[in-house]
């Protein structure tokens, strides 16, 4: 090992965290939500053959927040994979959530979702399908 000088071994720190400051963070891109194919997508339970909902997808983060469509959120990023991503979210009055998104394909994800919207709690799994355009 190598024995320094404290002069040379301020510099050497020096320099490091100058480097270190050098590299701008990056937001986590949500890249999987935007392959999904843009067009109207049908939400079921999973295991059940009845619609939950119907949604025509522009921007496929909307699934993020199913119960809390319209609110003013925060958001976290958890997990942001090629494959899937998982996002908790806060929405002031309105409640929380934790969703993961899983691709299967550009037509086809597993959605978990959980929290509290409006006092109630809520936890389910849904199997969204992009059924044709809008």
């Amino acid at each position: 090992m190598a024995i320094f000088s404290p002069l040379a071994r301020i510099s050497l720190l020096t320099l490091g965290l100058a480097g270190a400051g050098a590299v701008p963070a990056q937001a986590p891109s949500l890249a999987m939500l935007d392959r999904l194919e843009k067009g109207s997508w049908q939400l079921r339970e999973r295991g059940s053959n009845d619609v939950l909902q119907t949604m025509c997808l522009g921007d496929a983060r909307r699934m993020i927040q199913i119960y809390h469509p319209r609110s003013n959120c925060s958001r976290y990023v958890i997990e942001d994979r090629p494959d899937a991503v998982t996002v908790h979210y806060t929405c002031p009055g309105a409640g929380h959530g934790r969703t993961t998104i899983r691709s299967e394909t550009n037509r086809l994800v597993q959605i978990d979702t959980q929290g509290i919207a409006e006092g109630r709690p809520f936890s389910q799994a849904i199997e969204a399908r992009r059924v044709g355009a809008c």
